[in-house]
């Protein structure tokens, strides 16, 4: 299994954290109210699906679970690529195990668009990191993509979507992406526990879930 779009990211912004996710999730400590944060950013996801109109959503679970089928999601998405469906929600796409699934891919006359939805009034540079690692896996997957975009919430209701061009800044870390997708892969295999000390890195630019476990240990 290779790495996934946020489990890049939590890598890199500890490698310890993306360890604790592949080998020992239990000890993650999701606070109430950044669940609630969590769900509050889903729910503006799935609204945003339909502000281009119609869209095909590639989601597919495995039996009985909520946990994506990533695999049968990456196979639907290229059906729907070789029809030339107009909007893809949740389109999957897989480079050497290497995964990511799009909010929104949108046909245009020479490739695709990518939207990704962030539930936040400004572009934050993790968010056009995040996009960045879509880019890269899409882009090695023989995807022609012309413009990249990062959409915000807008002021009211009135208007609920900022449409922001990062075409220029999210290209540019397709090195940084393939500097460290591999190590992170490397690193998620490894059999004992990766040791890093606490630092910044527990809190930025996200408080890490296994902030407890790791801060328990050094105390010791």
């Amino acid at each position: 299994m290779g790495i996934s779009k946020t489990a890049f990211m939590r890598g890199m912004q500890c490698s310890k954290m993306l360890w604790l996710d592949k080998h020992k999730p239990e000890l993650k400590v999701i606070p109430p109210e950044v669940q609630n944060r969590l769900d509050e950013g889903n729910d503006f996801g799935d609204r945003a699906m339909a502000m281009f109109g119609d869209y095909e959503e590639m989601s597919v679970y495995l039996p009985g679970t909520t946990i994506p089928d990533t695999k049968a999601m990456v196979v639907k998405t290229r059906e729907h690529l070789n029809l030339g469906t107009p909007v893809i929600c949740e389109a999957a796409f897989s480079y050497y195990n290497n995964y990511c699934a799009l909010d929104i891919l949108r046909k245009t006359d020479q490739g695709y668009d990518i939207y990704e939805v962030k539930n936040s009034p400004a572009v934050a540079d993790q968010f056009v990191k995040d996009v960045g690692f879509q880019y890269y896996i899409v882009s090695r997957c023989k995807v022609n993509i012309e413009r990249v975009y990062i959409v915000t919430h807008g002021e009211d209701e009135k208007n609920p979507f900022v449409i922001n061009d990062v075409t220029e800044q999210a290209t540019g870390y397709s090195e940084w992406v393939n500097d460290n997708i591999w190590d992170l892969n490397r690193m998620a295999k490894e059999p004992e526990e990766i040791q890093v000390e606490v630092g910044k890195q527990c809190c930025e630019p996200y408080e890490c879930w296994y902030y407890g476990y790791c801060h328990q240990l050094e105390n010791k």
